[in-house]
């Protein structure tokens, strides 16, 4: 949960509440690669920030290549041809940091309570008129400053207040709706105004929208990963532990793979390392609603909540009818989980998440 306190660091300036646009309509008018992540413990830490820092840099690399007019600011209608030259993280993450110090100071001094916590939404855009003075690069240390200078960062900064986890009726309650991202292993600014057609097919009380290509098999959430955890089938797990719902052994977690088309979140690829270190089966797959049998828990994660439950699933019945129709017309499918809080695989992930939220936490000071 956001509250209202929000800051925007833009072209040397940092924009206080009142002249901070909502951080939707920021994302919407700024095109660009962007990380969202918080802080942790009373604000004393960014969570995961290395992780964020290189993802970041990734998405920029990808854009670049592929589809550069996603990272540039288009001046003219013409179509934009620019890809940056290749760039180290040195001079990247320095370029990034000096950013966030001009920020972050002025946001935890006018923090309105202890207990609040911050969200951190940095967006690094391409500059086409300092590009195209930067000339050849050869790739040293030097170099990649230049190229960085063809690089503008913004940092928008709003107080969160974390919810609580774990608790009865403070689920997910998700929706499939609509099909997955173009370009979705880069996380990108216009993803905010390309999702907002979904909104329509969005039922009442729907907290997330699910993609999927096949009204099937599950992507991912619009602003999410989606996990669920299976019983094992008979032949795969083998003994009495069908029979024990207590132990690990009877179930598998899964998720579509990065090459299905998901976003390689920051908390996916920590709920992977968990389930490798804890001898949790886990399985790159995209989870399919014809098997959802057998799904005896599901959960979400992105940056802010981490990790959440998931209370019920909303699948058309029908998938090629909701093309044209609302959410009132459509005919819905719904699975509903038996728990009233997180069940025993989604607890104990989310447990060695908190962990490793300490291990990795970055401190403030150091960003500051």
């Amino acid at each position: 949960m956001s509250t209202s306190s929000r800051f925007l660091f833009s072209n040397g300036v940092v924009l206080h509440s009142s002249d901070a646009p909502p951080i939707t309509t920021f994302l919407e008018s700024h095109p660009g690669a962007y990380t969202t992540t918080r802080t942790h413990n009373n604000a004393s830490c960014l969570l995961f920030w290395e992780r964020h820092v290189k993802r970041l840099a990734e998405s920029i690399r990808i854009l670049s290549n592929s589809t550069p007019q996603l990272l540039f600011k288009q001046n003219n209608s013409s179509m934009i041809m620019h890809s940056l030259p290749q760039f180290t993280m040195g001079p990247f993450r320095a370029l990034v940091n000096d950013s966030m110090s001009k920020v972050l100071p002025i946001a935890m001094k006018e923090r309105r309570s202890e207990g609040e916590e911050l969200s951190v939404t940095t967006l690094v855009s391409g500059n086409i008129e300092r590009l195209s003075g930067i000339g050849n690069v050869d790739y040293d240390d030097d170099d990649d400053g230049r190229v960085c200078q063809a690089l503008d960062v913004y940092v928008y900064v709003g107080g969160y207040v974390v919810p609580a986890f774990g608790v009865r009726g403070n689920g997910a309650r998700l929706a499939m709706v609509g099909r997955g991202r173009d370009v979705a292993n880069a996380k990108y600014s216009d993803w905010v105004r390309l999702r907002k057609p979904l909104e329509k097919l969005r039922p009442f009380a729907v907290t997330e929208l699910l993609l999927s290509n096949d009204g099937d098999q599950i992507l991912e959430g619009c602003v999410t990963n989606f996990f669920v955890v299976c019983r094992k089938d008979i032949d795969e797990a083998k003994g009495d532990y069908l029979n024990d719902h207590n132990d690990t052994c009877a179930f598998e977690v899964q998720t579509a793979p990065i090459g299905d088309g998901v976003l390689p979140g920051i908390i996916r690829q920590i709920v992977i390392e968990v389930c490798l270190s804890k001898g949790i089966s886990f399985r790159e797959v995209a989870p399919s609603w014809s098997k959802h049998e057998t799904w005896e828990e599901a959960f979400i994660t992105n940056s802010l909540r981490l990790l959440q439950h998931v209370e019920t699933i909303l699948v058309p019945s029908s998938w090629e009818s909701i093309i044209s129709k609302t959410w009132e017309e459509i005919s819905w499918e719904e699975k509903q989980f038996k728990q009233d809080g997180p069940g025993m695989i989604t607890a104990l992930i989310q447990k060695e998440i908190m962990e490793r939220a300490i291990l990795e936490g970055f401190p403030l000071c150091d960003a500051v």
